[in-house]
């Protein structure tokens, strides 16, 4: 037995389990909730699917579109007709090679194409609008030239910055609007007609409604919207963005007389449906590029956008014990040690479904003696942003985290991903394990399976294709004192939340839902 399995010295009983054999699930396969965990088991380990599609041609025309599945055979951002100023500014940030969404989608936004962009986490969507926006503006460098939408405050600051890095040697000058923030501060920004704005709907809607045309003039003349994140933007439902993006929209210059660019991870059906609006006359076709790995076989249009260097598990765990099981899980040899190839343990986001949860687990976690900080939307910004660079930085390499933090963001070399909780919608599953297996590196995502999550689990599997792959991920359980250490960690973590105190036994103010 190896040393991460052996028992602990307070008498606890830790043991290693042999891979189990994949089959489907049932809720009756689960022990009674209030029994003591049972031990441990990988329920299923799987790949997506790599499924050839039928062959097509690279390219086709139709309807006022043109759709690409095959990027261009440039290699080299010069070859893409880059301007050499902004080669440079992506060699400075080590960018050297363009990615298949930015081989396919740089050179038509250039040529004034308005542009759909689908293509998996972590390949580059950012640099695939950005380039071809600060080349146009350049040429053109008064007013407000583009803006960007996209649901976070975190992944706006993220593009904001990268904006910023890419034409810092043009002085350009680019503002930032999301919630969390002063107002009037960000209507003097605004006033002052940036050349890039980079806002989330709700908080541009908000200057739009009340800050006066004398601060919001300018968004009337861009050049360039574009919708990143497009399928969470354009989400209808319960805390549906679109009256905001609406709100934002029709005070922007109409879809005749600017450039409009919408990326995304997942086409949802709302993205899919903009395929077949007829272009205003006059106007360039539509360019549709949609880069994947493979094709779902349900449908031509349905892309499963998941890297083939993810490896995917499930662990049952009783609904009552989920605490339990990951202290134990985050003692795993592999997810505790550093590799041959890193000096420090690996970063692992713990992803939740409710700002509480993620405000318990974290605290939970951190008098267990975990590294771990936390990003929800119930936390001011500043404390938002602080945490979000703790984790990057590797100051503390866990992260509890509600669904705010599973798009978009790049945050490098995230070894794991572990669904505390299963995300309800399937979409989001995509999103969230994302965040790991970026830029071809190796990832993997863990998932809780409790005794409610079985539907959960077959409208995952349905929506991503599963196709199994045997791999030995080695788990423990743990009994005895270690189930005694959570639970009182627990209730020490509730009765922190409940009296207003911060993770330092301050208390604080009672924090209001913000909005993004």
């Amino acid at each position: 037995m190896s040393d991460s399995s052996q028992s602990e010295s307070d008498g606890g009983e830790e043991f290693s389990l042999p891979l189990a054999k994949r089959r489907r699930l049932s809720s009756n396969e689960f022990s009674d909730p209030e029994d003591e965990p049972a031990p441990i088991q990988t329920v299923g380990i799987s790949r997506v699917s790599r499924i050839k599609p039928a062959p097509t041609a690279d390219s086709k025309q139709a309807g006022g579109r043109i759709t690409s599945t095959t990027p261009t055979t440039a290699t080299t951002f010069d070859a893409l007709g880059v301007s050499p100023w902004l080669v440079h500014s992506l060699r400075a940030m080590a960018i050297t090679n363009p990615t298949q969404i930015q081989q396919s989608c740089i050179p038509e936004i250039l040529k004034g194409r308005d542009c759909i962009g689908g293509s998996r986490t972590g390949t580059g969507k950012t640099v695939a609008f950005a380039v071809p926006i600060l080349q146009q503006w350049s040429r053109d460098p008064l007013g407000v030239y583009a803006v960007v939408l996209t649901p976070t405050r975190e992944l706006a600051l993220q593009i904001y910055e990268q904006f910023l890095a890419l034409g810092a040697s043009q002085s350009l000058k680019a503002v930032l609007i999301t919630g969390g923030s002063d107002m009037r501060e960000q209507a003097i920004a605004l006033s002052r007609r940036p050349h890039v704005v980079v806002a989330t709907p709700g908080r541009l809607a908000d200057h739009i409604l009340t800050s006066g045309p004398e601060t919001t003039a300018g968004l009337k003349r861009c050049k360039v919207v574009v919708l990143d994140e497009a399928d969470r933007l354009l989400a209808p439902g319960h805390g549906s963005m679109l009256p905001d993006l609406n709100t934002c929209l029709s005070y922007l210059p109409d879809s005749r007389s600017r450039l409009t660019l919408l990326f995304t991870a997942t086409v949802t059906p709302e993205v899919r449906a903009l395929k077949a609006l007829p272009r205003p006359p006059g106007k360039p076709p539509l360019f549709i590029s949609e880069i994947a790995d493979q094709a779902s076989p349900s449908s031509a249009e349905h892309l499963s956008l998941l890297p083939a260097t993810l490896t995917q598990t499930y662990i049952q765990v009783p609904l009552t014990q989920k605490d339990s099981f990951l202290h134990v899980l985050l003692h795993v040899k592999s997810l505790s040690t550093p590799t041959a190839s890193a000096s420090s343990p690996p970063s692992i986001i713990i992803f939740v479904n409710r700002t509480q949860t993620a405000d318990i687990l974290s605290r939970t976690l951190a008098m267990l003696g975990h590294p771990v900080t936390s990003l929800h939307s119930r936390l001011p910004q500043t404390q938002r942003n602080s945490n979000l660079q703790s984790f990057r930085a590797a100051r503390t390499r866990i992260l509890v985290a509600t669904d705010v933090a599973s798009r978009g963001l790049d945050i490098p070399d995230v070894a794991f991903v572990i669904n505390y909780d299963l995300p309800r919608n399937p979409a989001d599953y995509i999103h969230r394990v994302g965040r790991t297996a970026r830029a071809g590196k190796q990832g993997t995502a863990i998932s809780f399976v409790a005794q409610r999550d079985v539907e959960l689990v077959l409208a995952i599997e349905q929506y991503i294709q599963w196709k199994e792959e045997g791999v030995n991920l080695e788990t423990r359980v743990a009994r005895g004192r270690t189930l005694k250490d959570v639970g009182e960690a627990r209730m020490e973590a509730l009765r922190e939340v409940e009296q207003g105190r911060d993770q330092f036994g301050r208390r604080k103010q009672g924090l209001k839902k913000e909005r993004k």
